[in-house]
């Protein structure tokens, strides 16, 4: 269960932004959407070897 502690005179807003930044970071809606379809273990591997491709080249860049 997510709770976020609201201080007294804190805007909703701020809030409810906070709410859906650790709602986001728990990784609910990712795994619902991925587990709406099979994707074969083949197709996974290869998305894995991809972006940790693409990660590595930010990385060379950013030094």
């Amino acid at each position: 269960m997510i709770v976020v502690p609201v201080k007294e005179g804190e805007n909703i807003e701020k809030a409810l932004k906070k709410f859906k930044r650790k709602f986001e970071k728990t990784g609910i809606v990712k795994e619902l959407r991925s587990r709406q379809q099979f994707d074969k273990p083949s197709v996974i591997n290869r998305l894995k070897r991809e972006r940790a491709v693409y990660v590595q080249k930010l990385q060379q860049v950013e030094d």
